[in-house]
């Protein structure tokens, strides 16, 4: 069935695309079918523990694991020795780079350990209570370091350094200098000194934001089994199996064509599953006892050990001219990158202030090594940081100009031509809609009644990304497809990809039979990350329609006997142009597939640059209660650009997730550290979370301004939406009971501690 979108560009209404059908896989996961990596199973199987350390930083002075091999029902032992030396080299992963002998160190810990849970070594045993046995009998000597844990002090060159062979790259130079700073970067535009003495008010305020984790209920997981033949095989829960293959092919020096990694379902990822972790190590293991070994993290050693985002500091200063004009931005901006290098400074610079047109804007980033895992990706990464200290800022601007703030925020909103600071130019972008339709909205419209109440609103850009995938399908004589592609579905994508492919073939999305391959069985595809997968895999799919349509009209003329130019397609229908009594459907022509030459395959492999980036924004209602600091969500709404919403389930499902987990950064989440560096609240009974207790139903409205780089349209929805909760929220704390707060998660000890100051400490 069509259906009708909001008609900004003159969308076109389609057959498929826009409609909600049942998601393929849906059965099999509510029914528990489903294949994720802990549910792996095989004749023989060992099971693997890793032994972490209880410091988050030292010298390994020595390591016995004789005791270990001893015991009954321990088959293998390993620690970083069996892994091979490797240079430095920076591999590419898809979303975030590393240098590869970092990722040996982070696997197994070379010398040192750098985190609170850091793997020093590893058994596998018949069972996962002798493994677990087992690793109290390894005895490690350690020389315990200071550990150090916030940004700035970290910055400073007193400061113990974590790495000695780590020098700071400035500016694109590599200066020399032995410092936990990794990289400093800078981004220009204008004159910012001229465009702050145009000015009328300028504000400048200064941020801290926790380190906080992805929070995924699936585990880390790993199962390999290293044939006597060479081959290796990986089942994994992965959002990049391509990923994992280069990455394991690295660290084991052995060909990629020697790796297979097959990904089993995914219970959440957020960017925290694709850095690799437990799969050399199962390597490894199977290869020293001849079994298949399975690895699965309890969550403990989530929390400890795999990679959350970047706790950072930003310092933020902006001016605007009483009429309401920006005219200049300044940002500071150091994130933490953990215990090896590689952070997300860069990306939280690229959209601090890309919702805004403003002349002039200068950035400076810092990348900075701190004792705590090596920070990975969590949806739209360093963006959530940065817009909480940008769109707090613009809300206390409109504040003292008088102006609404969404107003003002459509005043200065960034077009179609307007350059970001880092360089590129807008294209056709769906910012100003975003804002029209938040401002227009119901919820902004409705009045809020009550004492300690207030509305908040803030905006969020995510650039999104193309990169690498492939696909190929294959015509049954039925006439249905079968679909084989290689990212993995987190969240709905075999459908949304499905649907592309059936509207360009004009059949229903029920006849495309998807499958999510290993990597000897598709073409090279990157990551499910990065909102790139409907927008890129879909592309390939697309593609694969193309190539079959082509092939179908050469069957369709081969059948009757007349020219390929003579045959037009239209809806799924095959027709002779000279004598429309010749006329064949999809399926029928399908059944005629032996006679005219065997099985229509389809294939395709893309690269796309047209990636659109994605604007979002959200209106949320609280309420504080001042005796105890406790902050309740009253009402949420999200809007949203999608380009083309093609499975609006799917968008409307990224948007409230990544509302829920932008209010749960807001309010709750944090990964605390004692002055040790051990991580204190290890599992999700002291680790926040938001649960359904929390929420109310998150409203969304997607807004469609279609990406012009895509053949639908196109826009990835999945980061974005995390983006604008922190300071949309704070800004609803301060209409509620007048203080802005700076620090992230605002739980309730801080909001009391700033009403106690905002009352001259009389509570």
């Amino acid at each position: 069935m069509a259906t009708k979108t909001e008609d900004y560009l003159g969308i076109e209404d389609y057959k498929v695309i826009g409609s909600r059908p049942i998601r393929h896989d849906g059965a099999d996961k509510v029914t528990g079918r489903a294949v994720y990596g802990a549910d792996v199973q095989f004749a023989g199987l060992l099971h693997g523990k890793v032994l972490r350390s209880p410091h988050a930083h030292a010298v390994i002075k020595s390591i016995d694991t004789s005791k270990a091999e001893a015991l009954d029902g321990v088959k293998a032992v390993m620690t970083v020795q069996d892994l091979p030396e490797l240079e430095d080299k920076i591999e590419d992963l898809g979303e975030g780079a590393a240098n590869l002998r970092h990722l040996r160190a982070n696997v197994l810990a070379d010398g040192k350990v750098l985190y609170h849970g850091h793997a020093i070594a590893a058994v596998a045993a018949t069972s996962p209570h002798i493994a677990e046995e087992a690793l109290e009998l390894i005895d490690v000597e350690y020389e315990v370091l200071a550990p150090v844990l916030d940004v700035r002090k970290a910055m400073e060159d007193a400061s113990p350094l974590l790495h000695e062979d780590v020098t700071t790259q400035s500016l694109g130079e590599d200066t020399g200098k032995k410092s936990n700073v990794c990289a400093q970067f800078q981004h220009k535009l204008g004159d910012v000194e001229k465009g702050f003495a145009e000015a009328d008010v300028v504000i400048e305020r200064e941020f801290d934001t926790g380190t906080v984790h992805q929070g995924y209920i699936e585990p880390q997981n790993a199962t390999s089994f290293w044939n006597q033949d060479g081959q290796l095989t990986v089942w994994c829960s992965t959002q990049g199996s391509f990923t994992v293959r280069e990455q394991v092919s690295e660290i084991l020096q052995v060909p990629v064509s020697s790796v297979k990694v097959v990904p089993t379902e995914i219970g959440g990822g957020f960017g925290g599953k694709i850095r690799i972790y437990l799969e050399p190590v199962t390597a490894v293991l199977s290869k020293k006892s001849g079994k298949p070994v399975k690895m699965v993290m309890s969550r403990t050693e989530v929390l400890q050990a795999t990679g959350p985002t970047a706790g950072s500091y930003i310092k933020v200063k902006m001016g605007a001219t009483k009429e309401g004009k920006l005219t200049a931005a300044q940002a500071y901006m150091a994130y933490e990158s953990g215990a090896f290098p590689g952070s997300w400074a860069a990306p939280g610079a690229m959209c601090i202030f890309s919702p805004f047109e403003i002349e002039n804007v200068l950035i400076d980033g810092f990348e900075v090594l701190v004792n705590k895992p090596q920070t990975m990706a969590y949806r739209a990464p360093g963006a959530s940081n940065a817009a909480f200290a940008s769109e707090t800022i613009v809300d206390e601007i409109a504040e003292k100009l008088g102006m609404d703030p969404l107003e003002f925020r459509l005043k200065n909103a960034a077009k179609e031509g307007t350059r970001r600071s880092d360089g590129p130019v807008f294209p056709r972008i769906g910012n100003e809609e975003v804002l029209k339709k938040g401002l227009n909205h119901p919820h902004y419209r409705a009045p809020l009644e009550g004492k300690n109440r207030g509305r908040g609103v803030a905006g969020g850009f995510w650039f999104n990304v193309g990169l690498k995938s492939s696909c190929s399908a294959t015509v049954n004589t039925d006439g249905t497809v079968s679909l084989v592609e290689g990212s993995p579905d987190i969240g709905g994508t075999r459908t949304s990809i499905s649907m592309q492919l059936a509207e360009t073939l004009g059949i229903g999305v029920d006849n495309i039979k998807p499958a999510v391959v290993d990597t000897d069985s598709v073409g090279e595809t990157d990551v499910t990350g990065g909102s790139r997968v409907t927008f890129a895999t879909g592309w390939a799919a697309y593609e694969v329609g193309l190539d079959i349509k082509k092939q179908m009209v050469e069957r369709a003329a081969k059948f009757w006997e007349i020219s390929e130019e003579d045959v037009e397609v239209e809806d799924g229908v095959y027709q002779s142009k000279s004598d429309p009594s010749k006329s064949l459907t999809f399926k029928e022509l399908a059944e005629k597939s032996n006679q005219t030459g065997g099985p229509v395959i389809g294939k395709a492999t893309v690269n796309p640059s047209g990636v659109g980036g994605a604007f979002a924004m959200m209106i949320v209602d609280v309420e504080v209660d001042p005796e105890t600091g406790k902050v309740d969500i009253l009402r949420c709404t999200m809007v949203q650009d999608a380009g083309k919403a093609i499975y609006p389930p799917y968008v409307e499902g990224q948007m409230q997730g990544g509302a829920a987990q932008g209010i749960g950064w807001a309010l709750n989440e944090e990964c605390a550290y004692n002055e040790k560096g051990e991580l204190t609240n290890s599992s999700f009974l002291d680790y926040r979370m938001p649960t359904c207790l929390d929420l109310p139903m998150i409203e969304t409205e997607i807004v469609e301004v279609p990406n012009p780089g895509h053949p639908y349209g196109v826009r990835g929805v999945g980061e974005v939406p995390i983006v604008p909760p922190p300071a949309a929220v704070a800004n609803a704390i301060y209409h509620a009971v007048g203080i802005r707060m700076q620090e992230l998660p605002m739980s309730p000890d801080r909001i009391l501690s700033a009403l106690w100051e905002k009352n001259g400490g009389s509570g």
